[in-house]
Parts: C-alpha cells; structure tokens; sequence
C-alpha cells in the first residue's frame, strides 16, 4: 500500500492553524433531503459521499461537531486514520494488503476490539459484507490476543479499530465506541424483526435502544419495574418481559393476546394523559413512544417522572410529524429537553437508531 493511502490529515499552515483531520460521519437516508442543511451546520467542510449514509468530512474539532445543534443527525463517526481509495472488488489480494496495512498503522496502538463493515449495508449485493467479515478475519490472525474478540464484550471508553470498506476503499480509524455513538461499525445493532413472531417492530427499537444505552450504563437488573406509555400493541413490552423486568403497561387500545397473563405485566387500559399510578408506587424506568406532539408527550412524561426511583431512567422516542425541516427538529429537541431538565430530567444521550424513522430517542436520568 502507497502512503498515498494513509493521508492522516492536512498539514498546518504557516500561521498555526489547527490541523483539520478527516472523519466519516454517517447520516441516516430518511435524512437524505436534508443533508444539503445539515452538512454545513455541521461547521465542517464536506467531502465526497461514501454509499448512501456515509459522508467524508474535514474538521478540526470533532467535539464541535458533535455537540453541534445539527450533531444528533451524525449517528456515527470515527476518524479517518488510514485510507486506501480503491475498487476492491476488482483488485488481486486486497484482503491480504489491506490486513498488513491495518496491522502496520494500528498494531502497536493494541485496540481492545477490531471490528469491520459495509459502507452500504442495506445493499442487496452482499459482496462487501462477506469482504468485511473476511478482512477481519484476516486481521484479527495478525494482532495478538484482544481483550475484546466480541462485539459485546467492548468497554465503552476503550478505544476499538473499526474498518469501513466499499466500493469506494477501505476507511478505518481507533475511537471508543462511546464516541463513535455505538458499539457496532456504522452505528448501533440491527435486531432482525421477523413479522411473523414478534408482535410489531417496536419490539426492536427498544431492544436496539436498550444495546444503545450500554454505552452510558450497565443494563437495569432483572426484576426492575418499568412504566410504559403508549403501550399498544405491545411489541415493546414483550421485549421488556423477555428481559425479566416487570412492566406495568398503559395505553387505551388492547395488548396483543399472546400477552395475556404474561409473568411480570400489568396492562392497565387508560388514557396515558389521565393515568395516575398508586399511591407509593415507584418505577425504575419510563418508557415512552407516543406519538403526537413531543412537547405533549414529555409534559406527560414529566408527570409521571415522579414517581421514577432517584437514578431511573427515562427512554422517550421524540416523534417529529408535521416537522419539515432540520431547523424545526432542533428547535423541538431543544423545546423537550429543556422542559425534561427543569423538572429534574437529565439528558444522558440522543440518537437516531436504525429503528426510527424521522424520529430520534432520547434517555434522560431521574435526579
């Protein structure tokens, strides 16, 4: 591999500017017609799209663009480290040099985890998935022993070498998960949704958002109670309940049937708008994924955080209808979390995971 293929960042000028290093940030495709917004509030420069959610962009302050008010459109990134701008579908042995290249760079920084994916996931054409998985492969039989050789058994702070390939090259940086925003190259994990087991897809977000949130905190202990509003048809309590928690379920249409007398449920059939636990009652965790107004739906949120544990969390999908433009979904996030914090809400995170439409998830924890 030429050095070419290991242009790092570009040089400081004469002034002393800071260095503007290279990232790749991904941008959900519902986000699509909004990127010609987004990149620029971003406040770095834009380089060539990588696939279809992935965008090559210059920064000298990834924290920047991170906490940028456009940040949470960003539901990944890492820093480009290490490039090789080819066609590996039509190139002898790419496997073989792009493993001793990654090994060379990255081998006496000792990641806890190597980790590699597609640029295009989505794409029906699985060559790149089965050349990421391969590359690893390859990869991991260069790097002595990790401390992490799964997925799950990353340490959110430490810092894992993740690696992007295309049709487009081969892009890997070291970051921790918790500051590439997932655990996972590209994001957080895809929980296959089988419509013909699983009561709706909801089930999945929640189980994405609960993989997510490990990033932040251990995962609550079996036997933790959750509130839950907007529960119906129940595909998210079903998750729960497969998780041994408890959940206490409110919503004014029915749960499905395959919920009946489940271990741990207590479907109460109310207007969330109106529900009022028992007096003493205390929950670990709210769950929220109502739609309508989010405005609306964290004022109800904000009445029932009440009777949340000190330390509970609150997991609340923020839905945008009506919402047309980058400028209104910030305004609304800042409008929900505002109010959340003056009521004793903190927000420990948001994103859009692989489950939301135009729509994000938000976790805040109860002082």
């Amino acid at each position: 591999m030429t050095e070419s293929a290991n242009n790092d960042s570009e040089p400081e000028d004469g002034a002393g500017a800071t260095l503007l290093s290279r990232w790749l940030v991904r941008i959900p495709e519902v986000f699509a017609e909004w990127t010609g917004d987004i990149l620029p509030r971003l406040g770095a420069a834009s380089l060539p799209r990588l696939g279809r959610e992935y965008f090559l962009i210059k920064t000298g302050r990834i924290e920047a663009v991170r906490h940028s008010e456009a940040g949470m459109f960003v539901s990944w990134n890492i820093p480009v480290e290490h490039s090789w701008p080819c066609c590996p579908q039509g190139m002898d042995g790419f496997i073989e040099k792009a493993a001793q290249a990654v090994w060379r760079k990255f081998g006496p920084r000792n990641p806890q985890a190597i980790l590699t994916g597609s640029l295009d996931p989505g794409s029906p054409n699985k060559y790149y998935r089965s050349l990421a998985s391969n590359l690893r492969g390859r990869t991991l039989q260069l790097f002595p022993p990790l401390r992490a050789r799964e997925v799950e058994e990353q340490d959110p702070a430490a810092e894992t070498l993740f690696c992007l390939v295309g049709s487009e090259g081969l892009f890997s940086g070291m970051q921790s998960p918790k500051e590439s925003n997932g655990f996972y190259p590209g994001g957080t994990k895809f929980i296959a949704h089988d419509a013909a087991k699983t009561i709706s897809r909801a089930g999945a977000k929640i189980a994405e958002a609960l993989h997510y949130l490990r990033l932040y905190r251990p995962a609550l202990p079996q036997g933790s109670h959750w509130l839950e509003l907007g529960a119906s048809p129940g595909g998210m309590t079903s998750e729960l309940l497969a998780r041994e928690y408890r959940v206490t379920a409110v919503d004014r249409a029915p749960l499905d049937k395959r919920l009946d007398r489940q271990p741990g449920l207590t479907f109460v059939r109310a207007d969330a708008a109106t529900f009022q636990p028992k007096q003493g009652m205390c929950y670990d965790a709210l769950l929220s994924d109502l739609n309508g107004d989010a405005r609306e739906s964290m004022r109800l949120v904000i009445r029932l955080s009440k009777h949340l544990n000190a330390g509970g969390i609150v997991v609340f999908t923020l839905k945008t209808p009506g919402v047309e433009a980058v400028s209104g979904v910030i305004e609304l996030v800042q409008d929900v979390v505002t109010a959340a914090a003056g009521a004793g809400l903190q927000l420990i995170a948001k994103t859009h995971l692989t489950y939301n439409r135009q729509e994000f998830t938000l976790f805040f924890e109860r002082h």
